[in-house]
C-alpha cells in the first residue's frame, strides 16, 4: 500500500506530500491542474525513465520519494532479499533526477537501478490509464493477461527456460557440426604431416649435432694433421716438449735440495707436465678416432636435408616441428572429442525437445481452460457495468486451435511464450459479430471493459495498490455510479487511487485529494488537499454543477456522500 508520496521541483510541482489511506481515494480536480503529473512522479518510483525536462524551472533536481507498507506474506520480501536489500515492512523508494545527468535511486537507503525498480514497481502498484490501456487492448499481451489470470506465468516461464535451453543448445550443435566438417578435411592432411614427422625419428637438437659431425668429417684430413703435429711436438719426438719438461725438472728437483725456494717452480712444473701428458693422450685417441668417411658424410648431408625440409615445412626449428606434430595430435583427439560431445548434445536437444512439445502442449490445454473461465467472469463484470448481452471470447490462432496441427508442431518454431495466439474478441451488442477488443469504438464500452479485465485480474495479482486514471471517460449517469460501486468493491482487496471527473464515481471515496494549480510569487504550481467531509460535498457539488455550485448542487452532493 502507498502510504506517502512526497514530489518536490517535478514539473509544476514545487513541493508536495500527500498521505493515502486503504480502501478508496479519489482524487479531482479541474482539468490542468496537475493530476496527470502526480501519475508521472509515481510512474517514476515504478522505474519509467526519467529526462531532466521535467524538472522545475530554476531547480537543479526533482524529486520524488514514496512509503509503502507492505504485509509480510508478499513476495516482494523475497525479491528485496535477493537484492540485498534491508526490509521490515515498509519500502522507501526515492528518485532524484537531475540536471547534470546524475540520476540516483534508493530502495531503503541502499543504493539502486532501474533495472531493480522495474523488477519491484509492478509488484506494488499497478497503473490503468491511457497508457496502460492501450496495453490492454494490444493483442501481444492478452497471452500475458490470460496466463496472470490463470496462474499460468510460471509455467509460461519455465517453458520459455527450455526454449531458450533448446536454441541455446541448438546453435552449439551447429557450431559443433561445421567445426567437425572443417576438422575432417583437415584430417587426412593431419594425418599425412603426422606420419611425414614420425618417419623422420626426429631428436631434440639433431640437428646441430649433425652440422658438427659434417665439419668433422669434412675437414678430417686437415684435423688428423693438426692433432698428428701436436701430438708429435708434445710427446712424440726427442725434443718434444714433454722431454724437455721432464730433463728441465730432474735439474731443478737437484737444485731444490740445496735451496728450497726452488720447490714451488717444482711443483709448477709437475703440475704443467701432467696437463701436458693430458693433453698429448687426448690427440692420440682424437688421431686415432678421426677418419676420413665419404659415406658417413653422405648420410649426414640425407638427413641434414630431410631435416631442413621439415624446418621450411613446418617451422623454424626442429622443437617448433615436433611442437606442430603435438597439435596434429591434439586435432586428431579434438575431432574424435568432438563427435562423442556432439553425439551427447543431440541426445539432450532431443530430450529438451520432447520436454518442450510436452510442457508447450499442456500450457495450450490450461490456457484453454482458463479462456473459458475468464470469459465468463467478464462477461460477469460486463453485466454489473451495464452491457448486458455482451459477448466476449478468448480467440485462440495458429496451432493451438488443432491438436493435430499442435501434436506435429516444428519444435524449433515455438517460442518462448509458446505456441498460443490469443487475441481478445468481443460483441458489445448482442446478435453482433465478435470484433478485436482493440476495434471497440465506443470510449465508455471501452472504459467498462477495462476496469472490467482490470477488476478480475486485480483479484488474482499480488499487487497490493492499483491507480486508474481516466476510468470515467465516456460513461455517465447510472453507468457511472456502478463504475463508481466496482471501483469500492475493489478496494476491499486492494488499495485504490481514483482520478475522476465524475461525481457519481468520487461520492464513493473513503479518503478524497482536492488537486489545484495556483499561482504563487508569480510562478504556477500544483497542491493537493485533503478534503474533510464538508470539503468533500463542496468539490462533489462542483463536479455535478461546474462553475456555479448551487444549493440544490450542494443538496445533492450531500445526498450522494450519505
Amino acid at each position: 500500500m502507498l502510504v506517502r508520496l512526497c514530489i518536490s521541483n517535478f514539473a509544476i510541482i514545487s513541493h508536495l506530500e500527500i498521505g493515502f489511506y486503504p480502501g478508496l481515494n479519489i482524487l479531482s480536480g479541474e482539468t490542468g491542474a496537475g493530476k496527470s503529473i502526480v501519475i508521472n512522479a509515481v510512474n517514476l518510483l515504478l522505474g519509467a525513465r526519467a529526462s531532466s525536462e521535467l524538472i522545475r524551472k530554476g531547480a537543479s533536481e526533482a524529486r520524488v520519494e514514496g512509503l509503502f507498507r507492505v504485509p509480510p506474506s508478499s513476495s516482494i520480501k523475497h525479491i528485496l532479499e535477493q537484492m540485498d536489500v534491508p526490509f521490515e515492512g515498509e519500502i522507501v523508494i526515492k528518485r532524484m533526477v537531475s540536471k547534470k545527468g546524475r540520476n540516483r535511486i534508493t530502495i531503503n537507503g541502499s543504493i539502486a537501478t532501474l533495472n531493480m525498480l522495474a523488477q519491484l514497481g509492478p509488484r506494488l502498484i499497478s497503473i490503468s490509464g491511457q497508457h496502460a490501456n492501450q496495453a490492454l487492448l494490444s493483442p501481444e499481451n492478452h497471452l500475458y493477461l490470460l496466463d496472470d489470470f490463470g496462474g499460468l506465468t510460471t509455467q509460461r516461464e519455465i517453458l520459455a527456460q527450455g526454449v531458450r535451453q533448446f536454441a541455446r543448445l541448438n546453435n552449439e550443435i551447429r557450431a559443433l557440426k561445421e567445426e567437425i566438417s572443417r576438422a575432417q578435411e583437415r584430417q587426412e592432411l593431419a594425418r599425412f604431416q603426422a606420419e611425414e614427422i614420425d618417419r623422420a625419428a626426429i631428436r631434440p637438437g639433431e640437428d646441430r649435432d649433425l652440422e658438427e659431425e659434417r665439419r668433422r668429417i669434412k675437414f678430417a684430413e686437415q684435423l688428423f694433421k693438426s692433432a698428428t703435429d701436436g701430438y708429435t711436438l708434445l710427446y712424440d719426438d726427442d725434443e718434444a716438449v714433454i722431454s724437455r719438461i721432464s730433463r728441465c725438472l730432474r735439474d731443478l728437483e737437484r737444485a731444490a735440495e740445496i735451496d728450497s725456494k726452488l720447490s714451488d717452480a717444482v711443483d709448477s712444473l709437475k703440475v704443467a707436465k701432467a696437463e701436458i701428458e693430458e693433453a698429448a693422450y687426448g690427440l692420440r685417441d682424437y688421431i686415432d678416432n678421426t677418419q676420413h668417411d665419404p659415406a658417413r658424410l653422405e648420410q649426414i648431408e640425407d638427413r641434414i636435408y630431410l631435416l631442413n625440409q621439415l624446418k621450411r615445412k613446418y617451422g623454424p626449428s626442429l622443437e617448433d616441428v615436433l611442437a606442430y606434430r603435438e597439435g596434429l595430435s591434439s586435432t586428431i583427439q579434438d575431432l574424435v572429442h568432438n563427435k562423442a560431445l556432439l553425439e551427447k548434445k543431440e541426445k539432450a536437444l532431443d530430450q529438451i525437445k520432447g520436454d518442450i512439445i510436452s510442457k508447450a502442449l499442456r500450457l495450450s490445454a490450461l490456457r484453454k481452460e482458463t479462456a473459458r473461465k475468464l470469459e465468463i467472469a467478464v462477461e460477469e463484470e460486463l453485466k454489473h457495468l451495464h452491457m448486458k448481452g455482451t459477448s466476449f471470447r478468448v480467440h485462440f490462432g495458429g496451432p493451438s486451435g488443432d491438436d493435430e496441427a499442435m501434436s506435429t508442431f516444428p519444435v524449433d518454431l515455438i517460442r518462448e511464450e509458446g505456441v498460443d495466439q490469443i487475441e481478445f474478441m468481443i460483441s458489445p451488442n448482442e446478435g453482433e459479430p465478435l470484433r478485436p477488443l482493440a476495434k471497440i469504438a465506443s470510449g465508455g464500452e471501452l472504459s467498462r471493459i477495462v476496469l472490467a479485465l482490470k477488476s478480475i485480474l486485480a483479484r488474482v495479482a499480488s499487487v497490493e495498490t492499483v491507480i486508474f486514471d481516466e476510468v470515467d471517460s465516456g460513461i455517465s449517469g447510472a453507468t457511472a455510479d456502478v463504475v463508481g460501486d466496482k471501483l469500492l468493491g475493489l478496494s476491499k482487496k486492494h488499495q485504490v487511487l481514483c482520478i475522476t471527473h465524475l461525481p457519481q464515481i468520487a461520492s464513493k471515496g473513503q479518503a478524497h485529494f482536492l488537486v489545484k494549480k495556483k499561482v504563487q510569487d508569480g510562478r504556477t504550481q500544483t497542491t493537493i488537499l485533503e478534503l474533510d467531509r464538508r470539503g468533500k460535498v463542496m468539490e462533489i457539488a462542483r463536479l455535478l454543477g461546474g462553475k456555479e455550485i448551487t444549493q440544490k448542487a450542494i443538496s445533492r452532493a450531500e445526498e450522494m456522500v450519505s
